[in-house]
């Protein structure tokens, strides 16, 4: 047996004292009555009483308010079994973590404002799946698809642009990853038949500079799996540089530069992850100086259809206090309809003659 609020039962301490004040009030009435009264009057006047009566009333009005206590406790006895159903929708968000994500025209960097609204986005879940894939000219699946978004932070605040030996960007690489997750969960749907499949949404947030283009293939293939690709393009288009600063510090060392010695510029390219949100049956959003396209996007999402995708059973104690409760108070009521004097015949008459 476990209790919801055994704090309550403290209060079952006042009982004795109950019985204690009831017993000094009958000893105080009796002591009260001889001291005022004569034997014969005071059988007179206590015609009826039945003091064995009196007693069980008390007790039953006291065996009335334990039962009461004991139900505020909230008792549980026995298991019952319980299913929970988890809903909502599957989601994969694609982070690019080549160089150019270092860049600062979106403060602090494009990078640390993706990962920064990538937490928005997902304090803003309740009962969707999302996993994290990181990409440059490969990818990564950083966390698998899951519901503990206090894991999905962790992965999601080590994620940088050290992480990945390629500084290139190939959206061809993080489309098939994002395949081989989503087949994941297919194969879970086919263990677990009874489960509707959740609608399904891969988000990639990149500044679109592409150095591959090719991606169709992986595209295609995502998008006749009912996949809905989002995009969203992270930047300005105006460009700038890309800083480099000393392992560890803030320090800045100098300007990313390309083989010829000259210092690269970076800009958001937007045409291609407008191109791959249209083929891929999604919207395009941006980011960028003082605007999040976050919010747009979720809204969007909200819209789409939910499913069941995991359905748990598990044991938990029974809840018992109603009974108590009922008891408790048809005790109570018994003990206020329950009289002390029994009124008799010869009782009667023998009033009469007294009279």
């Amino acid at each position: 047996m476990v209790w919801e609020n055994p704090i309550y039962l403290y209060t079952l301490g006042i009982i004795p004292f109950l019985v204690l004040l009831m017993w000094f009030r009958v000893r105080s009435l009796r002591q009260l009555t001889a001291s005022h009264f004569e034997a014969s009057q005071k059988k007179r006047l206590q015609l009826g009483y039945v003091h064995f009566r009196a007693t069980i009333k008390h007790g039953v009005f006291l065996l009335g308010m334990s039962f009461l206590i004991i139900a505020l406790a909230g008792p549980k006895i026995g298991t019952e079994v319980r299913e929970i159903k988890q809903r909502g929708v599957d989601m994969l968000i694609a982070l690019d973590v080549s160089a150019s994500m270092n860049a600062e025209d979106v403060r602090p960097s494009r990078l640390e404002k993706a990962k920064f609204e990538i937490n928005r986005l997902i304090e803003r879940f309740d009962g969707d799946r999302v996993g994290l894939i990181v990409f440059t000219g490969e990818a990564f699946l950083q966390s698998p698809m899951t519901l503990d978004y206090s894991a999905l932070r962790l992965f999601l605040d080590i994620v940088s642009t050290d992480q990945m030996p390629s500084s290139a960007t190939d959206f061809a690489s993080a489309l098939k990853v994002a395949e081989q997750a989503f087949n994941a969960l297919d194969f879970e749907e086919y263990v677990s038949p009874t489960a509707s499949a959740a609608a399904r949404v891969l988000l990639i947030i990149s500044d679109g500079e592409d150095h591959e283009q090719e991606y169709e293939d992986a595209l295609n293939t995502l998008t006749d799996s009912q996949v809905s690709i989002y995009t969203l393009g992270i930047g300005t288009t105006i460009g700038t540089t890309i800083p480099l600063y000393r392992e560890g510090t803030v320090e800045l060392v100098g300007y990313k530069r390309d083989r010829q010695g000259k210092v690269v510029t970076t800009a958001l390219q937007p045409e291609t992850l407008r191109q791959i949100a249209a083929q891929g049956g999604g919207s395009y959003y941006q980011i960028d100086r003082g605007n999040s396209g976050i919010d747009a996007f979720l809204a969007r999402v909200n819209e789409l259809e939910q499913g069941e995708f995991s359905s748990q059973e598990y044991a938990d104690f029974k809840d018992q206090y109603q009974w108590l409760a009922a008891l408790g108070f048809i005790l109570l009521l018994l003990s206020w309809l329950m009289p002390s004097y029994s009124v008799s015949k010869n009782s009667l008459e023998s009033q009469k003659i007294s009279g």
